[in-house]
């Protein structure tokens, strides 16, 4: 396996490289069931909305002379939009960092099959990580997405509760497999994992 390199890119550099980004995209996710959400140009358009967000940060792995993954995210508003749809009663905890500003989104990990098991995903969640101040990070997944369980799994999350869709008009930003219209398959439910920053 050739030897793989980590690299920060800035808000700039990730709208410049946007289709690099949605090739990893379509690479990571092929096979998977529920190809809807993984339209390309549907992509494309929550990734680009994404990078715009306030404190916006961004890591990629490069191997053998292109992109073989990623991870991205930023601060949660500190209005507490993000956690719109929320089954249940968000700890007050979860509360107060939002509100404090603390509370970190992780958006989108992905890293090709090819390179998979080989520590890349834990290499870029390290760089990503070690320049927020921010006392909280959270990842919203699919409930049935077995294989994005097992990485939060793995690097110590729990989960924190879970999500229902959000209807048309919500201030929320898109969650995975939701596009900006609120288009989501019947049923539909989200997992929120959490873990307090290293």
């Amino acid at each position: 396996m050739a030897e793989v390199f980590l690299r920060r890119l800035s808000r700039w550099q990730a709208e410049q490289q946007r289709e690099s980004v949605a090739d990893i995209y379509v690479e990571a996710y092929e096979g998977d069931a529920g190809a809807e959400y993984r339209d390309r140009q549907g992509f494309l358009h929550v990734f680009e909305n994404t990078v715009q967000r306030p404190d916006f940060d961004m890591v990629v792995a490069d191997g053998a002379g292109s992109m073989v993954g990623c991870l991205y995210g930023y601060r949660a508003a500190r209005s507490g939009d993000w956690w719109e749809g929320f089954r249940g009663v968000l700890p007050p905890e979860v509360e107060e960092r939002t509100a404090s500003g603390r509370v970190f989104i992780l958006t989108e990990l992905m890293v090709v099959p090819a390179y998979r098991r080989q520590g890349v995903s834990e290499r870029l969640r390290t760089l990503l990580f070690v320049r927020h101040a921010t006392d909280l990070v959270v990842a919203v997944i699919k409930r049935d997405d077995n294989l994005g369980r097992e990485v939060l799994r793995s690097w110590g999350w729990t989960k924190l509760g879970e999500f229902d869709p959000v209807g048309p008009g919500s201030t929320a930003p898109p969650r995975r497999g939701e596009t900006e219209t609120r288009a989501t398959p019947n049923g539909l439910v989200w997992e929120g994992w959490t873990r307090p920053m290293p």
